[in-house]
């Protein structure tokens, strides 16, 4: 029954988004930007489900940092790290992103999204463990592979914006066999804003990053508390420059108001 359903939550998901296909709203948002991508938004109940690109929904990809959210999990219950606040010290090296030329913690390499403090866990994790974990978790084709330490960024590890979605509920509803600990931890570290109406917890990506590949992908995804009701999105997005990048969270957040789900 473990492995039965996960499927049943795919074809939940993706019956939902057939019915739903193709939303207005958030159509609009991407041609308005003339950005190429997905979107889907849906309550975790699955009473309500919004949706852009079904085929692109369905299309697997790697996750680059969006799989800090497993990995998060993945190492903590490995015990390869203690907590949001033991240190791992930098290794001198200048890196582009000046946040990650710094002792890191879990609390901030997540917020940073800082790749070599996760490149040093994952070694630590080894390819075996994930391997086990990545079909604990249902994610995507679960593939740790080549490099135990850029399976997510350039390697195998493919998912898709339906399977994320997927992954998003079981982790909300803590179907995972991990520790309440660590879901508290990972709950805590995954907050992108937080109002009297709201809290938003999410994770960008960015596939591509840093190499002139052309068009890059990148990657929102999360869920939103809002009153008494809990939505689920994932969205994927082609970038073509630097401009684009931000697009990930803005066309988010204005298909999440337009949707009436965030005031």
């Amino acid at each position: 029954m473990h492995r039965i359903y996960p499927i049943l939550i795919l074809f939940l998901f993706a019956t939902a988004t057939a019915a739903f296909a193709e939303d207005a709203d958030i159509a609009r948002l991407f041609n308005e930007k003339h950005i190429r991508g997905t979107m889907i938004i849906s309550s975790l109940d699955g009473t309500s489900t919004y949706s852009h690109n079904d085929a692109r929904a369905a299309t697997r990809m790697l996750p680059a940092s969006t799989f800090k959210i497993a990995n998060t999990l993945i190492a903590l219950e490995e015990g390869v790290i203690a907590d949001e606040k033991q240190v791992l010290k930098w290794d001198g090296k200048k890196r582009d992103i000046p946040a990650w030329n710094r002792d890191q913690t879990l609390e901030s390499a997540f917020k940073s999204s800082c790749v070599w403090f996760y490149q040093e866990l994952a070694r630590n994790v080894g390819k075996e463990r994930y391997t086990t974990w990545l079909a604990k978790l249902n994610y995507g084709n679960a593939q740790a592979k080549p490099e135990v330490d850029t399976f997510w960024l350039n390697g195998d590890l493919r998912i898709s914006a339906v399977e994320q979605m997927a992954f998003l509920k079981q982790l909300y509803l803590r179907e995972f066999p991990v520790k309440e600990a660590s879901y508290e931890l990972l709950r805590k570290i995954m907050v992108i804003e937080q109002t009297p109406a709201y809290t938003l917890r999410a994770k960008t990506g960015m596939i591509g990053f840093g190499s002139k590949v052309s068009p890059q992908t990148g990657w929102f995804v999360g869920y939103v508390e809002s009153g008494n009701k809990v939505w689920l999105f994932a969205m994927n997005m082609d970038i073509n420059n630097p401009a684009e990048i931000r697009f990930r969270q803005d066309l988010t957040m204005a298909a999440l108001r337009l949707k009436g789900i965030l005031k």
